[in-house]
């Protein structure tokens, strides 16, 4: 699968401190790709290189095998995390004008079929709920058809149910061979939507492949998890039964024998109340790499 962008040994530095550290990768054309990592990880100011916002201290980012420039920006379409929307206006008037932009825009029926803003269509953007703010977002970031959109954590403070809808949204683009490089701190957002994920910490990347590779990769087995084992497990972590870890004010454990390991756990005299057992996931895989939640 050819990359359709790719940064070489990038980095940024702001005096003493290395935001992004020597970071390598390429982006399949196509797919949806996650960038992950908790507050500091570096994952923003890489985002903003790649779009051109910031200029790099060093490295290389090559869109279609040329630098970015003109012809990228083109090519391209952001939804940022926050965006301030033209007032005193409608979502029809707001789509037409920003269609006006561009040479062979989306028709305005096309877009509003994509990102379903047919019950919106004639409402004040000043009225609109954070659910329908970000679909309208959405529509503005692909009404010029570009070959690559950015969308920073576009879910944030949004429900549940309009999560859920934007994520069919995403799909809908996805569907048109559309590629998407997302960040997100939602991990299940993240497990669903994206065909491969980059974790970053400290201005590196950790890990980079498709999310189930990388679960298969570190884990064999499930993650026990005992939320309250008692003090004196949290502060002499050395008395633990062997294997398991101290995260976040739980003990944790990774077993494929189930019942041998809670049984380990009850001889070592561990308060087992509110013990969970479940398959690794995305936020379990951050955890172990960089001992931070991802919401950190």
């Amino acid at each position: 699968m050819s990359s359709i962008i790719s940064v070489r040994n990038l980095h940024k530095r702001y005096r003493a401190v290395t935001a992004v550290d020597g970071v390598t990768f390429d982006v399949p054309e196509g797919i949806c790709f996650g960038l992950l990592g908790p507050n500091g990880a570096g994952k923003t100011t890489t985002i903003e290189m790649m779009e051109g916002i910031l200029k790099p201290s060093s490295g290389e980012i090559v869109f279609r095998d040329e630098p970015i420039g003109d012809h990228f920006k083109e090519k391209v379409g952001i939804q940022f995390q926050n965006t301030a929307l033209p007032e005193f206006i409608t979502v029809r008037e707001t789509l037409e004008l920003f269609a006006s932009f561009y040479p062979n825009p989306r028709s305005l029926a096309d877009i509003v079929d994509i990102c379903s803003l047919g019950d919106i269509i004639d409402r004040d953007n000043r009225k609109l709920s954070g659910g329908q703010r970000q679909r309208l977002l959405l529509a503005l970031a692909i009404v010029h058809r570009p070959e690559l959109v950015f969308l920073d954590e576009p879910t944030t403070g949004l429900d549940p149910q309009a999560r859920r809808n934007f994520w069919s949204l995403i799909e809908r683009i996805k569907a048109e061979r559309t590629t998407i490089i997302l960040t997100t701190h939602y991990m299940d957002e993240a497990e669903l939507l994206c065909d491969q994920v980059a974790i970053m910490d400290h201005g590196h990347v950790l890990e980079l492949d498709a999310p189930h590779v990388l679960l298969d990769r570190h884990f064999r087995g499930a993650v026990i998890r005992v939320p309250d084992p008692g003090s004196r497990y949290l502060h002499d972590p050395d008395t633990l039964p062997a294997g398991a870890v101290v995260r976040d004010g739980s003990v944790e454990l990774v077993s494929d024998r189930i019942d041998e390991s809670i049984r380990t756990l009850l001889d070592a005299d561990l308060n087992l109340d509110g013990l969970s057992v479940h398959k690794p996931d995305l936020e379990d895989l951050f955890l172990k790499l960089t001992g931070s939640s991802l919401r950190a």
